[in-house]
């Protein structure tokens, strides 16, 4: 390979990549969206050499659980502005759309975005655009024209979105809208992301039995009334779901992420699958900023190594949309979605939903490329 046909070349006092084994100094060489070469020996020259001795480079971050959405959302923000400058390359919006809305979904955000988006499908109809909740009658589960808007997304829909609290299923029955929301992913073939009731009157041992290899929990280390904890210990059922291979995703938002919960689970050595950020427009102009960055590293404070951190936001949640061998990785070829992190250890003190505080530093982003172009 010509060495005048690199783009550019950064370097860093840290590669990291699961996939590709890499964990040291090194560097990552890009010629146009694709990466030309990563690893210790990387020494080539290009139009452009970035240095960064004191920070971290590894695969564009992926958030397995956001709103990036413009309009039609109640939740949504604009991903190129609130997720990409934040070294999110990838994100899945859970439930911004539904079958009805799901067409101008596409066209203004997927296909409009630089950031790559996929969509859980809301199994509403209507998705967040309305006004409070997004099941306001039994009639907005609606199976049929969900699986209709499933065949026709292709690979843009990644699964179906599906949450059962009070706050979107108001007083419609969460057992329902759960069969129904399973009815749609038996027909087609896809993923349930899952938010649970969180509350007594339909208790997490009747909800989570249901779930299938693949399906994601969501909101996983919440405090609520029914969480994964049972006498301080990982309940059973938590348990017994994650040997039948249900995933467990963070989802933090403004609600979901517990330090004693996480550090009681982490404890036991029950890791999250995949660390995410619900992130949405209640976030914006947070102070410190709400990003995956951030909530990684509360994770690492709540007891995780930063490896097994690290993963769960790149090579993990890349496998679980099927998108690994193209993101997720720094291997040679594939598309060179890189972030670029420092450690902070002066960043203000790492918050949970009740603002119990930790402290331990934190990520914070310092360069993100996109397709092998620089945000």
């Amino acid at each position: 390979m010509n060495d005048s046909q690199h783009d550019f070349l950064i370097r860093c006092g840290r590669v990291f990549c699961a996939d590709s084994g890499l964990n040291g100094p090194g560097a990552v060489a890009v010629r146009g969206d694709r990466i030309a070469a990563s690893g210790p020996d990387v020494d080539v020259s290009a139009r452009e050499t970035l240095d960064y001795p004191d920070a971290l480079l590894l695969p564009g971050l992926v958030d397995m659980h956001a709103h990036p959405a413009r309009g039609g959302s109640r939740y949504g923000v604009d991903p190129d502005t609130h997720f990409l400058p934040r070294g999110v390359t990838t994100v899945l919006s859970q439930g911004d759309a539904g079958a009805r809305n799901w067409p101008d979904y596409r066209d203004q955000v997927i296909q409009a975005s630089s950031t790559r988006v996929r969509l859980a499908i809301n199994l509403s109809a209507y998705g967040e655009s309305q006004p409070d909740r997004c099941f306001q009658r039994l009639e907005d589960a609606d199976v049929d024209i969900c699986v209709a808007a499933i065949e026709e997304g292709g690979d843009a829909i990644w699964g179906i979105a599906v949450n059962t609290s009070s706050a979107t299923c108001g007083d419609l029955d969460p057992r329902e809208i759960l069969a129904r929301a399973l009815e749609a992913a038996e027909r087609t073939g896809c993923p349930l992301l899952f938010g649970s009731r969180m509350q007594s009157d339909c208790p997490l041992d009747q909800q989570l039995p249901l779930l299938r290899a693949g399906d994601v929990m969501t909101y996983c280390f919440n405090a609520k009334d029914e969480n994964l904890l049972q006498d301080e210990r990982i309940a059973n059922v938590v348990l017994e779901a994650r040997e039948r291979g249900v995933l467990f995703d963070i989802g933090h938002g403004m609600a979901s992420f517990s330090f004693p919960v996480a550090e009681a689970a982490i404890g036991q050595g029950f890791l999250p699958d995949t660390i995410s950020t619900d992130q949405y427009n209640r976030h914006v102009d947070s102070d410190p900023p709400h990003d995956l960055p951030r909530t990684m590293s509360k994770l690492i404070a709540a007891g995780m190594s930063e490896t097994d951190a690290l993963v769960r936001v790149s090579a993990r949640p890349a496998q679980y949309l099927g998108l690994a061998g193209e993101i997720g990785t720094l291997a040679p070829g594939t598309c060179a979605d890189l972030s670029v992190l420092r450690w902070n250890d002066q960043a203000p003190p790492l918050q949970d939903v009740d603002g119990i505080e930790r402290p331990g530093g934190c990520f914070e982003p310092v360069l993100t490329v996109r397709a092998g172009k620089v945000v």
